[in-house]
C-alpha cells in the first residue's frame, strides 16, 4: 500500500508535523529522507530493508560511499544529500556551541563532541578553546594515533592555547573501539596537560572520552 494511502497521522511526515521528530522510528525519519521507495516497495519498507542491511541508523550514516550506492534504492544522489544533511547538523551544533556557554550547556558539549569523533577510524585527541567566559573559541584536532593510541604532547597544546588566548579548555579524545572507559594513559596524559596549563593559568574544565555510549567525563568522576 503506498504510503499515501494510510490514515493520516501514521504517515511519517503528518506524524512529524502533528508531534514532532522525536516521535518518529528510526525507519519513519529515514522514509522522509528517501523520499520515494522503489518498485513493489514504499519508502517506509524501504527504509526498514537498508536498516536490516546495515544493522542500524548510525551504520548507515556513516557507511563509505561505494557501500552506500551499493544498496538497493540508494546512489550517488542520495549519498550526496546525506552528506550534506550531516554536514548541516555539524555546523548547527557547531553554531549553537559558538554561542552557548560551554559550561551551562554540557549536553550541547557532549553532542558536539560525540558528532565530531565518535565514528573516527582511529584515535583523535582534541579540545575545545575557551574565553574566560567559557565561550567557544576553536575546536582543534590535535594528534592522531593508530586503531589503539595517539602520541599527546603537552608542549603543543600550550602552544594551541597561547595561539588562541584561550582561558580555559576541554580536552575530549575518541575510542575507535567504542568503549570509552579512560585508561590509565588517559589520566596520566590529563595530568600532565594540567599541570602545563596551570604554569599559564589556564583551567582543564573537563575531558570527555568518546565512545559508542554516553561520554566519559573526568570532571563527573571527580578526576580533575
Amino acid at each position: 500500500m503506498a504510503i499515501c494511502d494510510w490514515p493520516e497521522n501514521e504517515r511519517p511526515r503528518e506524524k512529524l508535523l502533528q508531534r514532532g521528530a522525536n516521535a518518529l522510528s528510526d525507519a519513519e525519519l529515514l522514509a522522509i529522507f528517501l523520499r520515494t521507495g522503489v518498485a513493489g516497495c514504499n519508502a517506509i519498507e524501504l527504509a526498514r530493508k537498508l536498516l536490516q542491511e546495515f544493522g542500524s541508523l548510525r551504520a548507515l550514516l556513516g557507511a563509505e560511499q561505494a557501500q552506500f550506492c551499493q544498496a538497493h534504492g540508494l546512489g550517488p544522489a542520495k549519498y550526496v544529500q546525506l552528506q550534506a544533511v550531516l554536514e548541516m547538523s555539524n555546523r548547527y551544533l557547531n553554531e549553537c556551541l559558538q554561542r552557548g556557554d560551554a559550561l551551562t550547556s554540557p549536553l550541547l558539549v557532549r553532542r558536539y563532541l560525540q558528532a565530531q569523533l565518535r565514528d573516527r577510524p582511529r584515535e583523535v585527541f582534541a579540545m575545545l578553546l575557551l574565553d574566560n567566559q567559557h565561550r567557544v573559541l576553536q575546536f582543534c584536532e590535535l594528534f592522531f594515533g593508530t586503531i589503539d593510541a595517539a602520541s599527546v604532547y603537552p608542549r603543543e597544546i600550550v602552544q594551541a592555547v597561547l595561539k588562541h588566548n584561550a582561558a580555559a579548555v576541554i580536552l575530549c579524545h575518541n575510542h575507535p573501539s567504542g568503549v570509552a572507559e579512560p585508561s590509565h594513559a588517559d589520566r596520566h596524559i590529563t595530568e600532565r596537560i594540567c599541570a602545563a596549563l596551570r604554569l599559564i593559568d589556564v583551567r582543564v574544565l573537563d575531558h570527555f572520552v568518546i565512545g559508542d555510549g554516553d561520554p566519559v567525563s573526568f570532571a563527573e568522576r571527580g578526576w580533575l
